[in-house]
């Protein structure tokens, strides 16, 4: 099966800056229609503001998508600018400390909202025009669609200040999985790409003048070093391709071997 996604029509959240910003980037580089979607309007024009008008590949949508009328304009957007759409990347995210000893801090409450209940409800609408799409293309033995989430391996690791992060990681993964069992009768996929330590611009900044903090993070990666942002566009666009045609409910791991120390430590011992 080939791995192209050239000439197929991909809406990325989250596509304002970071691991968003380089995925959207990477499928356009790939061949693929790109409409960039975030909220931060400044940005977005920044990086495609001019390209738009030269390009007929690539569009951007800014809206809040914690709204529903947004998800909604987003899709006719899409429709207008490209007439369908067959690849779904859910990489709006956010993560910030919480305290989990304190009954008044909202973070959990906030970041459900933001990393699950976004990408669940974008994903609803956008899934029920991929199987619209396929009844009207008649081809009952091709892909509908592929829905592609960012999540992160705090999903299966703990850490005191991130609770709430951590509990909206595991429910992305647990609802890439529900969705891949409810949508597989209409031959849309749906999987996931859970991360470490990428070498994003809010990561390099915060270990540029921080010689420790990058020390500690390659020091817990078993292969020692930190990924750089096409290393998850890349797997990406695998899960968004007919390469990865038999596989959904999967939450792929791209972390250079750090959820395993644990079990490397104690098997040691």
């Amino acid at each position: 099966m080939s791995f192209s996604i050239a000439g197929k029509t991909a809406v990325v959240t989250g596509a304002a800056n970071g691991i968003g910003l380089a995925i959207a980037r990477h499928f356009v580089d790939n061949g693929a229609n790109v409409m960039f979607a975030d909220m931060d309007e400044d940005r977005l024009t920044n990086e495609c503001g001019e390209a738009q008008e030269d390009s007929a590949t690539i569009r951007y949508f800014c809206g809040d998508l914690r709204e529903k009328l947004t998800i909604a304009n987003l899709l006719s957007a899409t429709i207008d600018a490209f007439d369908r759409v067959d690849i779904l990347i859910n990489a709006s995210r956010q993560m910030r400390p919480s305290d989990p000893l304190d009954p008044d801090d909202d973070s959990v409450s906030a970041l459900l909202q933001q990393n699950l209940m976004t990408t669940l409800r974008v994903s609803q609408l956008f899934a029920k025009r991929m199987i619209k799409q396929s009844a009207e293309d008649g081809h009952d033995d091709r892909l509908a669609g592929s829905i592609v989430n960012l999540s992160s391996i705090a999903a299966r690791r703990t850490h005191a200040h991130l609770l709430a992060y951590s509990v909206s990681s595991a429910a992305v993964d647990q609802a890439t999985r529900s969705l891949a069992v409810a949508l597989a009768a209409y031959r849309i996929r749906v999987n996931a790409v859970a991360f470490g330590s990428v070498m994003s611009d809010s990561l390099k900044g915060a270990i540029k003048d921080d010689a420790e903090m990058r020390a500690d993070i390659i020091g817990h990666t078993p292969l020692s070093r930190i990924a750089s942002p096409s290393e998850v566009a890349e797997t990406v666009q695998f899960l968004a391709s007919d390469g990865s045609g038999f596989m959904t409910g999967q939450i792929l791991t791209i972390d250079g071997g750090r959820t395993l120390l644990d079990v490397v430590d104690k098997a040691a011992h």
